[in-house]
């Protein structure tokens, strides 16, 4: 019975010591919360609107992109993350800001600056993604966003 209770424990330990290396991947904020905490800490914003399950653009990026510990780590340290739902109730500036970058109440991924402008040179890369990311092209584009954030 010890031998058991012991395994029991080893194996725990073993897996709760994985997770808490792999991180705990993108912390969501809100737009109001997101914009705030990017004022605060001077740090680019990554704005998804997304629709989730069933929209394949959402789906690859969540499990191709946002679920890779690589990306993730990086989202956490270069940007603060913001998820807008576009299955609820858009709030006022939640709207605003879609209709302000065209998104015709569609996917859109924006990286901003805390005062909610694109920031210089990302606006001509289009990031329409259906089926497949390369994840390294896509840290080697956050790269890119963090460079011309600094100019």
């Amino acid at each position: 019975m010890k031998k058991y209770g012991a395994m029991v424990v080893i194996v725990g330990l073993v897996f709760s010591s994985a997770a808490f290396a792999a991180g705990p991947g993108i912390q969501w904020l809100s737009l109001k919360a997101g914009m705030e905490k990017a004022r605060k800490e001077d740090r680019p914003l990554i704005v998804d609107f997304y629709y989730g399950k069933g929209c394949s653009r959402c789906e690859a990026m969540q499990e191709q992109v946002y679920d890779n510990p690589s990306i993730a780590a990086k989202v956490m340290k270069d940007f603060i993350p913001v998820r807008i739902d576009l299955k609820k109730k858009l709030t006022v500036q939640e709207e605003d800001l879609g209709k302000k970058y065209h998104f015709n109440n569609d996917c859109l991924l924006l990286f901003l600056d805390p005062n909610g402008e694109i920031i210089h040179d990302t606006m001509g890369k289009r990031l329409c993604f259906i089926n497949k990311i390369n994840p390294q092209w896509f840290i080697d584009y956050l790269n890119m966003v963090k460079s011309y954030y600094r100019k």
